[in-house]
C-alpha cells in the first residue's frame, strides 16, 4: 500500500492538539508519507515543531513548514496555499484546518489540485457550497471527510446502535451544553472570531446538532439563536456567548448553550454535555451523556492542565498521549479516531484502485465514496449537509436577534426566517 502525501493547511490550535499528532502516527506507521504544513505566518509553525509533547511523543519525525522558517515572524502570505496545492501530485491528501470563513475555498482549491480532503466542521457556512463541493468531489473520485469527531466517541455509538433498534423510542426533548475555556479568547480568536463571520453556537454547538441527527437521524427544521457579545483583549467584538434551540422533523426540540468562557482555574478542559429524552409506548427514557466528568481525577504538584492549573478532570477519551510499544507516545481517544478513519477512507481508495485505468478506477473510487456515504459514520457531504443548513439558519436567526429560520427541504434546500 503506497502511503499518501499530506498537507495541512493552517497552523493553529486544532492542528496541535489533535490533526499533527495523528497524521505523525499514520507517518510513522506507514500509512502517510511526507507531511506539509502550511501556514499565514512562521510563529504558529516553529511552536508546532518545538512543542515539548509533540517533539517527545514523535522523535525524530517532522514537516515542511511554509512559508521557510527563515521568513521574519511578522511577514503574512494569505494566497501561500494556492501556490503549495499547485506544487503536490494529484491524489494525495490535503487537510483544512483554517477559520470556518476560509474552509470554502481552501475545499475547492484542494479539489481543482485533484486531492482528497479532511476538513474541520463545519464544511462550509452554506448549503449550496456544501452541494458543490459535493458534486465537485464526486465528479473526480474524490473524499471528502468532515472531522465532527463525536461521531466516534464510543457513548455516541453506543446510542446510536440502541436508538436504531427502538430502546429508546422516539427523541421529544434535550439540551446540549459546551463551553470552550476563556483563554480561547486570548488566542487568534480575537482576529478572525467576529459577529459578521461566526458565533459560538456554529462554531461548537454544531457538534451537537451533528450529533443527535447521527444518533436519530431526525432533520432539523427550525433553528433559533441568540448571542451574547463582548470585546476580545485587542478590542475587537464577537459573540461570547450563545443560546439556540433546534426542532427537529418530528416535532423534538434541542437546547444549545455555547461560549468561550469556561474558567481557566476550572478542573476540566471544557464543560459539555447532552441529555436526550425520548418516548415510546406508554413509557419514556432517557440518553445522558456528562462529558465533562469521565471519571479520571489528576492533582499535579505543578499546573499542568489546558490552563495550567493543579487539579484536572482527565478526559482519557478524546485524545491522550500514552507509552506504546514503539518510540516516543502514542496518540489515541475517539478524535484520533475521528482523523484516522477519514485519512484510511482516502488510502483505502487509492489503494483499491491502483491497478485500475480509467474510466475503471474513477467508477470504483466513485462506489467506494458513496458506500461511506450510507454508511454514515464518517461525516461527509452527502450525509452531513443538514449541518450546513444548520449553520446558515443559525447565522440568519443570530443576526436576527434570534427569530427563527426555517429550513426546507426538497429538490433545492434553504433557510429563512419564520413568516419571511
Amino acid at each position: 500500500m503506497k502511503p499518501l502525501d499530506i498537507t495541512i493547511i493552517g497552523g493553529g490550535m486544532i492542528t496541535h492538539d489533535l490533526l499533527l499528532p495523528a497524521i505523525y502516527h499514520l507517518q510513522r506507521t506507514g500509512i502517510l508519507g511526507g507531511i506539509s504544513i502550511c501556514a499565514l505566518n512562521t510563529p504558529p509553525l516553529k511552536a508546532l515543531l518545538e512543542s515539548p509533547d509533540i517533539v517527545r511523543a514523535f522523535p525524530g519525525q517532522g514537516f515542511t513548514a511554509y512559508p521557510a522558517l527563515t521568513e521574519p515572524p511578522t511577514s503574512n502570505f494569505p494566497d501561500l496555499y494556492k501556490e503549495v496545492m499547485a506544487g503536490i501530485k494529484p491524489r494525495q491528501a490535503v487537510v483544512v484546518a483554517m477559520p470556518d470563513q476560509f474552509h470554502y475555498p481552501v475545499v475547492m482549491a484542494a479539489l481543482r489540485h485533484n486531492q482528497h480532503v479532511l476538513c474541520v466542521k463545519p464544511l462550509v457556512l452554506q448549503h449550496e457550497q456544501a452541494v458543490e463541493v459535493e458534486r465537485c468531489a464526486y465528479e473526480r473520485g474524490l473524499f471528502v471527510g468532515v472531522e465532527y469527531h463525536k461521531r466516534f466517541d464510543r457513548r455516541s455509538l453506543i446510542a446510536r446502535r440502541h436508538y436504531q433498534l427502538g430502546h429508546f423510542g422516539a427523541f421529544v426533548m434535550g439540551e446540549a451544553k459546551l463551553i470552550e475555556p476563556y483563554y480561547y479568547r486570548s488566542s487568534n480568536f480575537q482576529n478572525w472570531f467576529t459577529p459578521d463571520k461566526t458565533d459560538p453556537f456554529v462554531y461548537i454547538g454544531c457538534h451537537y446538532v451533528d450529533l443527535v441527527y447521527f444518533i436519530t437521524g431526525l432533520k432539523p427544521v427550525e433553528v433559533s439563536v441568540s448571542g451574547v457579545k463582548g470585546k476580545f483583549p485587542n478590542g475587537n467584538e464577537g459573540y461570547l456567548w450563545s443560546n439556540g434551540r433546534v426542532r427537529f422533523e418530528n416535532g423534538a426540540l434541542l437546547s444549545v448553550i455555547n461560549g468561550l468562557g469556561y474558567p481557566d482555574e476550572g478542573a476540566g478542559s471544557n464543560e459539555q454535555c447532552l441529555t436526550m429524552f425520548c418516548e415510546g409506548n406508554g413509557k419514556s427514557s432517557f440518553i445522558q451523556h456528562d462529558d465533562q466528568f469521565r471519571g479520571v481525577i489528576h492533582c499535579y504538584l505543578d499546573g499542568l492542565g489546558c490552563a495550567g492549573s493543579h487539579y484536572n478532570y482527565i478526559n482519557p477519551d478524546f485524545f491522550q498521549l500514552v507509552p506504546w510499544e514503539g518510540a516516543g507516545f502514542k496518540p489515541i481517544g475517539y478524535g484520533v479516531d475521528s482523523v484516522s478513519s477519514i485519512l484510511n477512507a482516502m488510502v483505502r481508495i487509492e489503494h483499491e484502485t491502483a491497478s485500475q485505468k480509467e474510466p475503471d478506477a474513477l467508477r470504483r473510487r466513485q462506489e467506494i465514496i458513496r458506500e461511506i456515504d450510507r454508511q454514515g459514520l464518517i461525516a461527509t457531504p452527502a450525509n452531513s449537509a443538514i449541518n450546513e443548513l444548520v449553520v446558515e439558519s443559525a447565522r440568519l436567526s443570530i443576526l436576527n436577534d434570534g427569530m427563527p429560520a426555517t429550513i426546507h427541504y426538497g429538490e433545492r434546500p434553504g433557510v429563512a426566517l419564520r413568516g419571511g
